[in-house]
C-alpha cells in the first residue's frame, strides 16, 4: 500500500489506530484502509457507532465553551486524535482569540496533521506524547511554552482513558495531571461505558481485543466516576454524553438510555 503524502514516514499502515478509526467514523480523510475496515466492522456490530462519535465531539465542544465561560484560557488536550471540524482551538479561540491550546497524542498521523493545520497559529501546538507516561508528557508540554502551569488549565481527556487497561492504573494518570495544575483548573472526561447497553459493549470489547487489537475498555458508571479522583464534579456530574449540558436539539445524537459513552467535568478547588 502506497503511503499517502500526509502520512509521516514509519507509520504502520497495516494496523488500525484508535485515532484514525475515530476519524473514519466521523467521515474524515486522514485514515488508512485498515482503519476504515476496523471502523466498518464496529458498525456492523453496532450500527449507531457513528452517532456515538458525533455525540462525543459535541460534548467536547460544549465542555470547551463551558470552560472558557468559567475563565479558562489554556487547554491541554491529551489523546486529541486527528483534527476535524470543531477542534478545541477553533472553539476556544472563536470565543477569545487569546486562548492557548496544546494537543498531545501518541499517533504520529494525528500530530503531523495537527501541526499542519496549526501553522501560523502561535497560540496552539501539537506534541507526540503518551498519557501512560504523564511525567514525560508534562515535561514536553512545559517545553513548548504554550501552557503556563501557574495559571488554570483545562485538561481534556476525551475518549482516551478507555484505551488504557487497568494494568496502567488510569486513575494515577488523572491524579498526576491534577497535581500538575493549579487551583481553578478543570478536567473534562468522556469514556465508553457498559452501563447502558451491556450486550453491545461486550461485542465491541471482544472485537477490539480479538480483531482490531486496539483493546477498548468499557467501564461501569461507578468506575468512570472514580476516574475523576480528586477533581470536584461539576453539575450534572457523570452522565450520558448527550445529557451533559445540552445546548440544542443538535446535541441529542442519541436517545437517553442509549448512549455508549459517559462524560463529566471536574474542577480543582
Amino acid at each position: 500500500m502506497k503511503r499517502p503524502a500526509w502520512a509521516p514516514e514509519g507509520v504502520d499502515m497495516d494496523r488500525p489506530s484508535p485515532a484514525r478509526m475515530y476519524d473514519a467514523l466521523l467521515g474524515g480523510s486522514h485514515n488508512f484502509e485498515v482503519d476504515r475496515q476496523a471502523a466498518e466492522a464496529g458498525k456492523t456490530l453496532v450500527p449507531d457507532l457513528p452517532r456515538l462519535a458525533l455525540s462525543n465531539r459535541a460534548f467536547l465542544r460544549r465542555a470547551v465553551r463551558f470552560l472558557v465561560d468559567s475563565g479558562v484560557r489554556q487547554f491541554l488536550d491529551i489523546g486529541s486524535g486527528i483534527p476535524t471540524a470543531g477542534n478545541v482551538h477553533e472553539v476556544a479561540q472563536t470565543i477569545d482569540p487569546e486562548c492557548r491550546v496544546l494537543y498531545a497524542d501518541i499517533d504520529p498521523v494525528a500530530v503531523a496533521h495537527a501541526r499542519a493545520i496549526l501553522q501560523g497559529n502561535d497560540r496552539a501546538a501539537a506534541i507526540e506524547a503518551d498519557l501512560r507516561e504523564p511525567e514525560a508528557l508534562l515535561v514536553r508540554a512545559r517545553e513548548t511554552g504554550i501552557i503556563d502551569f501557574n495559571q488554570p488549565v483545562g485538561v481534556l481527556l476525551i475518549a482516551v482513558l478507555h484505551l488504557m487497561s487497568d494494568d496502567y492504573t488510569p486513575i494515577d494518570k488523572v491524579n498526576a495531571l491534577f497535581d500538575a495544575v493549579p487551583a481553578g483548573s478543570y478536567v473534562a472526561i468522556s469514556h465508553l461505558t457498559s452501563a447502558t447497553r451491556p450486550d453491545d459493549a461486550a461485542k465491541l470489547v471482544e472485537n477490539s481485543h480479538n480483531v482490531s487489537k486496539i483493546g477498548l475498555q468499557f467501564r461501569a458508571r461507578d468506575e468512570i466516576t472514580a476516574l475523576f479522583g480528586k477533581w470536584e464534579p461539576i453539575d450534572p456530574g457523570v452522565v450520558e454524553l448527550p445529557m451533559w449540558r445540552p445546548e440544542s436539539d443538535r446535541d441529542q445524537h442519541e436517545a437517553p438510555g442509549r448512549s455508549l459513552g459517559l462524560a463529566g467535568v471536574g474542577r480543582k478547588a
